[in-house]
């Protein structure tokens, strides 16, 4: 997810109908800038080269989200879709738009991930992994981190595990419970 504020104004954006790299390509209203939603900055137009601000997001479930968010208010315009359009691309085997094929097996396509990106050190965490162990203590180029996943929702959470400079390790206490799970750290 993507700030709308860039140079200290505001913009509105819309889809280009374009692809770079398979993925979708933006436009604001504001310059006519293309955006790669992949590379995350403009690439074509007077902004081109200007990086878009990252938004820490979470991907759940909407019961999960209405847990923790008892209060959030949706937009719904109702009768505009009846049914998920893009159910068969998640479903599907080829990647991307135009159906790509890769010789990098590491991951199956589509593979839904977390991804980490601290002060350009990434690592990207495969979901089917956190299914099998749902709490992992790591390192992100110097920032010591905590992945929890809960299986339940799909929903993947990243957390810094310092406290006053020093690392924390993290396990659950007792059974998963939703996003209602208890961590403790061994530390204190």
């Amino acid at each position: 997810m993507y700030s709308r504020t860039i140079n200290g104004k505001e913009h509105t954006f819309g889809v280009s109908g374009k692809l770079i790299m398979n993925a979708l390509v933006m436009y604001d209203h504001q310059t006519d800038t293309l955006w790669s939603q992949f590379l995350r900055k403009g690439v074509r137009g007077e902004l081109a080269g200007t990086e878009l601000e990252v938004i820490p997001a979470i991907q759940t479930t909407w019961g999960t989200w209405k847990e923790l968010h008892p209060d959030t208010l949706v937009l719904d315009k109702r009768g505009r879709y009846s049914r998920d359009r893009y159910k068969g691309y998640y479903q599907d085997g080829r990647a991307g738009v135009i159906g790509e094929t890769f010789s990098d097996d590491r991951l199956e396509r589509k593979a839904m991930v977390v991804g980490v990106d601290i002060a350009g050190n990434t690592k990207a965490y495969p979901f089917r992994a956190l299914s099998d162990n749902p709490v992992v203590n790591d390192t992100v180029g110097e920032s010591h981190t905590l992945v929890y996943f809960d299986d339940s929702s799909g929903t993947a959470l990243v957390y810094n595990r310092e406290v006053d400079g020093n690392p924390l390790t993290f396990r659950l206490e007792g059974e998963p419970n939703g996003i209602l799970t208890v961590l403790v750290d061994e530390e204190t």
